[in-house]
């Protein structure tokens, strides 16, 4: 399968290339994306054949339907990663925690993070082609805080792969910051800016875009590709996931094969949303995608009413800081796929020049055929953590509180709903704790271990372990300075 370019071609790239080139160079013309040129046909057949299978077949044959130029030894390679997860039968447990409420757990890898579902098996491909082709790369990572630690696991000490990962200072938790200034590989290298996510996720694509340093790069015999959901390379992992939750129902007996259920994604960069929404397109029963956000509510705001309106408006620190974002990447394949590339070009080309375009009124009805959503606040969060914890023994993120609101407010009551939890509860240990037990300001440290008593849930070793580390990445710069640090790195 070959894969084209959501704003058109510009005549300096090839219409269409091969998925190796797509993950490789992930900016295609006029600053768009690459999206596979069509999305192969699952079906009920399919979904019969795996409702025994282990995680990894699911995703071996998945991925073959995709017809992608990896050999086949990469990515058994790549999938043998899940098996250092909790639970190498079942990386993603999925639990009941109400009636037709079941959460999708996706932090059982390395970073207790949802990243590591797409990030961990991404990091084999992308080092196996540089060595294929005897070629060396700078992967560029800018993070609100969950992409950057699963990145830099997954990359550490791989061959022909270099990593500068961008996080805002002061924008993360204390573990996730901890995850990153603790690597001590030689190949990566953690820049914290003086900005917000879309800073780092901006200076991010003018970088990738920019013949200047590619060409500085190239001196130094050195290619640039990107760890971030503009890369397919991650967005096609994360399809396989959905597929495994709708399995799991129909294994518990929560629903008969072919009954429709809810997605129910919290969303910041809209590409868990988009894995689900390829899903829905090749054949799971879906009722409907709901995205879940947090004050920063601007895809809420696109669902509800077609505007994508950025006009005066900033980011805004919230208890649910990967969700931080206002520049959503992936909204563009959805727009593509459901509008063309000339009326995706026009839109995002608006939203450059103007932080602002509205969909008209036959496009809106169509995005809503689609998607709902409803935003969360954060002390609405941290009651439905409470709640949740309290009435129904179930320990959930301030991310993933999002999507207990939405679920209330979205969801026919007699339908299933899947909601995704992207983060272990020690990511955000400071927020839960004053949740729980009305505790003020609560180092991280000292949060967990109220957390881990009043819960009665072990402090996994890996986190524990962070608090000891010593701190080996102190860069903190101003975001004009990136490309200057980051050529000093290289």
């Amino acid at each position: 399968m070959n894969f084209i370019q959501t704003r058109g071609c510009d005549t300096t790239k090839a219409e269409s290339v091969t998925f190796s080139e797509a993950i490789l160079n992930p900016i295609a013309s006029f600053g768009g994306l690459y999206v596979p040129e069509y999305l192969p046909s699952l079906g009920e057949a399919f979904l019969n054949k795996h409702i025994n299978s282990s995680y990894k077949e699911l995703a071996s044959d998945m991925l073959s339907r995709f017809e992608i130029d990896i050999d086949k030894s990469v990515i058994d390679e790549a999938l043998n990663l899940y098996d250092k997860f909790d639970n190498p039968k079942n990386p993603v447990p999925v639990v009941k925690v109400k009636e037709n409420l079941y959460v999708s757990e996706l932090y059982h890898g390395p970073t207790r993070a949802f990243k590591d579902m797409a990030l961990q098996p991404f990091g084999v491909v992308l080092s196996s082609i540089a060595q294929k082709r005897g070629e060396h790369y700078l992967i560029l990572a800018a993070t609100s805080g969950d992409t950057g630690p699963a990145a830099l696991e997954t990359f550490k000490n791989r061959a022909n792969v270099q990593v500068a990962c961008l996080y805002p200072d002061g924008g993360t938790s204390d573990v996730q910051r901890l995850q990153m200034v603790t690597e001590d590989a030689k190949n990566l290298k953690v820049i914290g800016i003086n900005g917000v996510f879309d800073d780092a996720q901006n200076a991010l694509k003018r970088l990738l875009a920019s013949d200047d340093f590619k060409s500085a790069l190239k001196k130094k015999n050195i290619l640039l590709s990107a760890a971030n959901s503009v890369n397919f390379g991650r967005i096609i992992f994360q399809i396989i996931y959905h597929i495994h939750s709708y399995l799991e129902l129909v294994r518990q007996g929560a629903i008969v094969m072919g009954e429709k259920v809810y997605l129910n994604v919290p969303s910041g960069n809209f590409g868990n949303a988009l894995g689900a929404y390829y899903a829905w397109k090749m054949g799971l029963n879906v009722s409907k995608i709901i995205i879940s956000s947090n004050e920063n509510n601007v895809l809420t705001k696109l669902i509800k009413t077609g505007k994508y309106d950025l006009r005066d408006l900033h980011v805004v620190s919230t208890t649910s800081p990967a969700m931080d974002i206002l520049k959503s990447s992936n909204v563009e394949r959805i727009l593509f796929d459901m509008f063309g590339y000339e009326r995706t070009k026009e839109l995002m080309q608006e939203l450059e020049s103007k932080n602002f375009y509205e969909l008209r009124s036959d496009e809106l009805a169509k995005l809503q055929e689609s998607f709902d959503a409803d935003f969360c606040n954060g002390e609405e969060g941290k009651r439905y953590i409470k709640d949740t914890f309290y009435n129904y023994g179930y320990l959930m993120d301030p991310h993933t509180a999002t999507c207990m609101k939405s679920y209330e407010t979205c969801s026919d009551p007699k339908i299933k709903t899947i909601a995704y939890s992207t983060a272990e509860w020690t990511k955000f240990s400071p927020v839960i704790a004053n949740a729980l037990t009305g505790e003020v300001d609560a180092k991280d440290i000292l949060a967990l271990v109220s957390i881990s008593k009043e819960a009665k849930l072990e402090i996994p070793a890996m986190v524990k372990e962070l608090f000891n580390k010593p701190i080996v990445q102190s860069t903190i710069i101003e975001k004009e300075d990136i490309e200057k640090e980051i050529l000093k790195f290289l």
